[in-house]
């Protein structure tokens, strides 16, 4: 079974008089392990449908399962729980707690997971260690780089052991030698944890770093190819 399927997805959003419609029947499948790129231009639904295997937001038709389950037979406070438990994040913006310390803002994910305080600390300081941050780990925000405060969310997003990673635009906010050690990183991590990751991108560089890319167009899939390995 494919860790994310997608199945005749459609999605419209509805501004005043106006509607636009973000995806057209869109299907996909993809399998564990999978370092996979959405790939296409500004409007072209990529982010939405990132958004979509998230759960973030819901689709007007068709279904989204991840790792088994149907969102569409959810309620809010389980897919949150799902979300949670099965899923990491990678936002362009970092979306870093500015207040919180790298250990504190990569250990906040393991709180809202009840883990006990001796493993998070273990977790916490492997990944950061992992990630190449041994010497900010109590570094606020605002005293790291933008790559620095990038690998905080990267290892944010995987300290939970999640079954999925989504990326939207990762790199958008870095120079290009910067983003592509972080690209590299994360190749790593998918290959030694086999980590599913999704990237929603328009960036050739994270297109040749993927092992497939499935192109977007006007909400409809353009185009799904896998590299040789």
């Amino acid at each position: 079974m494919s860790i994310v399927e997608v199945e005749e997805v459609s999605k419209i959003y509805h501004q005043g008089k106006m509607t636009f419609k973000a995806l057209d029947d869109v299907s996909l499948a993809v399998d564990k392990g999978e370092f996979i790129a959405l790939a296409g231009p500004s409007g072209s639904g990529k982010t939405t449908l990132l958004n979509l295997v998230g759960g973030l937001d819901l689709p007007d038709s068709g279904k989204v399962v991840l790792d088994g389950n149907d969102y569409s037979k959810m309620g809010d406070g389980q897919r949150a729980d799902l979300r949670l438990e099965r899923l990491g994040f990678v936002f362009q913006s970092y979306n870093l707690i500015p207040v919180l310390t790298a250990a504190e803002n990569v250990e906040y994910i393991l709180r809202l997971q009840n883990v006990e305080k001796a493993e998070r600390i273990e977790r916490v300081q492997s990944i950061l260690d992992e990630v190449g941050l041994q010497e900010k780990h109590n570094s606020r925000p605002d005293e790291l780089s933008g790559g620095q405060q990038q690998r905080v969310a990267v290892a944010r997003a995987i300290v939970s052991n999640p079954a999925v990673v989504l990326a939207d635009e990762p790199t958008a906010n870095l120079d290009s030698k910067t983003g592509e050690k972080l690209l590299e990183m994360m190749r790593v991590m998918n290959e030694k944890r086999q980590v599913t990751f999704i990237f929603a991108t328009h960036d050739k560089m994270v297109m040749d770093f993927a092992r497939r890319i499935v192109s977007l167009h006007d909400g409809k899939v353009a185009g799904d190819q896998k590299k040789d390995e």
